[in-house]
């Protein structure tokens, strides 16, 4: 009963639409008894299903529905009662209402795989507008490289002029 009190929308009723509601409800002499029953019970049967629709007026008189019947013995009440307080009071709406609708994933896989293509297809796109790479890179640039490094004994104390050096050198191709 707790959890359905602090599920309950704290829906300020204006003094207007109290005053309506005080004369709607007030007895009607000429009208038949079946006319002055009140009008404002919800079959709370299937309130899963009709709850998102319902006005904030109708949600607020389940809701003291609800309080009123849970007053009773709870082996007293009808599985129908009871699924519609256990869906008022735990729900998936207001503030339980799932955030990412269903199908969202879909659309974010389908986003994120469109922006992966598009990345593949301006960097392969860019390359072949590229210019060709520099002629320092290939192999045999890089072996002359270190030959002329071993003719001029570039840096001799611990690199490719050293004794013993077992390094490639300037080599990075495979």
């Amino acid at each position: 009963m707790q959890a359905l009190r602090l599920a309950r929308p704290r829906v300020a009723l204006r003094p207007l639409v109290r005053s309506i509601a005080a004369t709607a409800n007030a007895p009607n002499t000429a009208a038949s008894p079946a006319a002055s029953a009140p009008s404002s019970a919800i079959s709370l049967s299937n309130v899963e299903a009709q709850w998102e629709h319902f006005s904030p007026d109708e949600q607020l008189t389940v809701h003291q529905q609800l309080e009123e019947i849970q007053k009773k013995d709870w082996k007293t009440l009808s599985i129908d009662e009871k699924k519609a307080a256990y869906y008022v009071a735990f729900g998936p709406h207001g503030p339980r209402a799932p955030v990412n609708p269903p199908g969202t994933t879909m659309k974010v896989f389908v986003g994120t795989a469109a922006g992966l293509g598009a990345t593949v297809i301006l960097y392969y796109s860019l390359k072949t507008l590229a210019a060709p790479p520099p002629k320092t890179i290939t192999k045999e640039w890089q072996e002359a490289s270190n030959k002329r490094a071993l003719e001029q004994k570039m840096n001799p104390i611990s690199g490719i002029a050293s004794e013993g050096y077992s390094g490639k050198g300037f080599v990075t191709e495979k």
